[in-house]
């Protein structure tokens, strides 16, 4: 069965003046705990997307006020979107542009220690396979080539289907995970009475 849902999407400069109004407004995070600790907007909870299905349900109950989803640039948050409706939460709404266009906006970030976001890791991981596969292709031997073909296929797999398995495996590298993440403390936070960090 496909999904024909179509997420809620509010601009940067709509969720600063939602937040002015509804302080019960919830911000959801789903990076990771390294992007999370990089640079947040003020009262997010961190519950990265990879551990969302544990706590979709716990979110789910988690009251009537709104949730804003919250990514890099919005993917992942669309992905997060899609679990906790399907966990049976209603009144979720998608960050468009997540943290990146919140930041272009002018909106108030909360900066910590400098890390690369898992976007531009997947970015550099791809482009350098292709051309090392490529090099190793004209000057080794021609079936290096089926490196930069895996790698194409794989980002045209990613592209349809909208599930990255580089990004996947990267979030997993201990690089992206020496910031820690109390999720089961951002879940019982999340579902109290909101009280702006």
């Amino acid at each position: 069965m496909t999904n024909t849902h179509s997420p809620s999407v509010i601009a940067p400069d709509a969720l600063a003046a939602l937040l002015r109004e509804q302080p019960g407004v919830r911000l959801l995070d789903v990076r990771t705990p390294g992007e999370y600790e990089t640079a947040r907007i003020r009262g997010a909870f961190n519950v990265p997307l990879d551990r969302l299905d544990e706590y979709s349900r716990e979110i789910s109950k988690s009251g009537s006020d709104p949730i804003v989803l919250v990514c890099q640039s919005g993917q992942r948050a669309r992905k997060a979107d899609d679990a906790l409706r399907g966990a049976g939460t209603a009144n979720l709404m998608i960050l468009d542009g997540g943290v990146n266009a919140w930041a272009a906006a002018g909106q108030p970030i909360i900066r910590g220690a400098r890390r690369m976001s898992l976007e531009r890791q997947v970015r550099i991981a791809a482009g350098a396979l292709s051309a090392t596969g490529g090099f190793l292709a004209l000057f080794v031997s021609p079936l290096f080539a089926v490196i930069p073909a895996f790698v194409g296929s794989g980002l045209v797999f990613a592209g349809i289907t909208d599930t990255c398995m580089m990004g996947m495996l990267i979030a997993k590298l201990p690089y992206n995970r020496t910031a820690s993440c109390d999720v089961q403390s951002m879940v019982r936070q999340l579902s109290s009475p909101i009280r702006r960090r």
